[in-house]
Formats: structure tokens, sequence, C-alpha cells
């Protein structure tokens, strides 16, 4: 597997990464845990090296798993992790005291002593950046986090968090599907000051692979992606020709379909770029 190294930190992972929230939460029902546990240590086998959860997948249990399954490799793989939401009163929440008070039931669900890279989940218009970036510091000053991390956020805020605390990694959806990143200047940033982007849903969250078309049904009680106006019948339909077009070049150049989407990634930046893809877009054998 190929290695990467994020923007200008030396947290190196590698160049496919694992987005572990379809396990077992928004994708879907729940894989059998044990089953999930297999895949994810299959994945480590073959190489990967980078997994990415979040307190608020399950909410919790998607930490859980991640921690099971990784706690042999613990050593050998990077962590990924997010904060942001108030699980009790709901909302978004980054104040400091709430970070500090929150990553302490992550390390004790990833069966961990440090976050490799803890990001921001969303940005809280209440808590100015300046503050977040503060608290993970403190965080880093105390071992506990690696690297500070920020996903879906501007431009603006992440130069605002840059200046107070360096920015390892962005977390942007990016696709074929959703090419903002190229137009809203957050690529160009990260570009500027040597910050790592970490695309989420590079194949269209399922759609890019072919196995998703008109007829697909999305349970709204288990899957995200029924709320997705992109995802609708006829919106579904109207874009088959991107498909298409992927296929077309499968064939020509005989590579699995899940392949295609991410060359555009790893081609355009070797210090930059990195993809995660889910759970859900690609099948590792798992014997």
């Amino acid at each position: 597997m190929i290695k990467r190294k994020l923007g200008n930190g030396n947290l190196e992972v590698s160049a496919l990464g694992f987005g572990c929230m379809g396990l077992n939460f928004s994708y879907g029902p729940a894989g059998d845990r044990q089953e999930m546990i297999a895949l994810l240590r299959a994945a480590v086998e073959r190489g990967v090296t980078f997994f990415d959860t979040a307190e608020v997948y399950g909410p919790f249990t998607n930490e859980d798993l991640v921690g099971e399954a990784l706690a042999p490799f613990r050593d050998k793989v990077n962590i990924a992790s997010k904060f942001g939401f108030d699980l009790e009163a709901g909302g978004l929440n980054s104040r400091p005291e709430h970070i500090k008070k929150v990553i302490e039931g992550s390390l004790k669900r990833l069966r961990t002593d440090r976050i490799d890279l803890y990001y921001q989940h969303r940005v809280d218009p209440k808590v100015p950046i300046e503050e977040v970036a503060g608290a993970i510091k403190d965080l880093i000053k105390e071992g506990k986090v690696l690297h500070f991390g920020l996903s879906e956020a501007s431009a603006t805020t992440i130069r605002r968090a840059h200046a107070v605390q360096p920015v390892t990694a962005i977390q942007t959806e990016y696709s074929l599907m959703n090419r903002d990143p190229e137009h809203n200047g957050v690529l160009n940033t990260c570009e500027e000051l040597g910050i790592g982007f970490v695309p989420w849903g590079p194949v269209g969250m399922g759609y890019l692979t072919g196995t998703i078309d008109a007829r697909t049904k999305f349970d709204p009680k288990t899957d995200l992606r029924s709320g997705f106006d992109r995802f609708s019948p006829e919106n579904l339909a109207a874009n088959t020709p991107i498909v298409d077009v992927l296929k077309r070049l499968q064939k020509k150049r005989t590579q699995h379909l899940l392949k295609l989407p991410l060359h555009g990634f790893w081609r355009r930046s070797h210090g930059l770029f990195q993809s995660q893809v889910h759970a859900t877009s690609i099948t590792w054998p798992r014997t």
C-alpha cells in the first residue's frame, strides 16, 4: 500500500483510508459485530493504516467497535476521531471544556491513550475557532491528541484555526458528484498552508461503484442517503451517464470500477490528498 504524509505534518498514512461509520451506523442496518471486526483486521493485513470514526457514530458504538478491532495493531495504525456534538442536550458543542470532557470517553472506547488525528466534526458558530484550536493545542501538549483536523470548514475558518494550532488535515466531501472544494477556496488553502486533504465519499457515497441505480431503496430509519436529493430516483437516473463513462473507462483499462474515481485524487498531489473510502463502498475479502 502506498503511504502519504498529510500536508507538511509528519502524519504518514496509507493512501487509502477506511471510513468506519458505515460498519454499524447510517449506511443501512448495522453489520454483525464479529464480521465487522474481521473486516477491519483484514484491511490492516492488506496495508490500510488509517481508520476514521467519531463519537457521534452510533453514538459511541462505532468508536467501541473500531477500538476492539484495532487494539492488536494499535501501534501500526492511525486512528482519526471527531468531536463537536452535544449528545446529551443535542446540537453542536465545541466549547473547550466540552472537548476536554468528551475526549476521555473516546480514548476509553478506542482502547488507546492518544488519538492520532482529532477533527472538529462540524464548525460550531457559537464558539470562536481560535478557542477550539487552543483546546486542541492543550490536548496535544498532554499527549492525548497528536494532530488537529477540521471537517467541512470554510477556507477562512481553516486559516484562523491554523494560526493558533497547525492543522494537519481537512476532511470534506469531494468526488465527481461533489466538487465544491475546487471552487470554495478549501483546496487552494490546503495547498497554500501545507495541510492534507482527506476527501470523504470519494466514490460518491457508493454511487460511483455502479451498484446503485434508480431502483435502489434507502431506508430513512437507517440510511442517511435517503435524505440527500442526489439519491432520489429521478436524480439517480439523471446521473447515470457519469457511471456509464466510468464503466467505459473500466473496460479500456481493465481496472475495477472503484479504482477510477480514486486515481484522480492520488495523481493530483502526492503531498496533499489521501482518499477515505467508506465501508459501504468497497468489499474487502474477509478470509
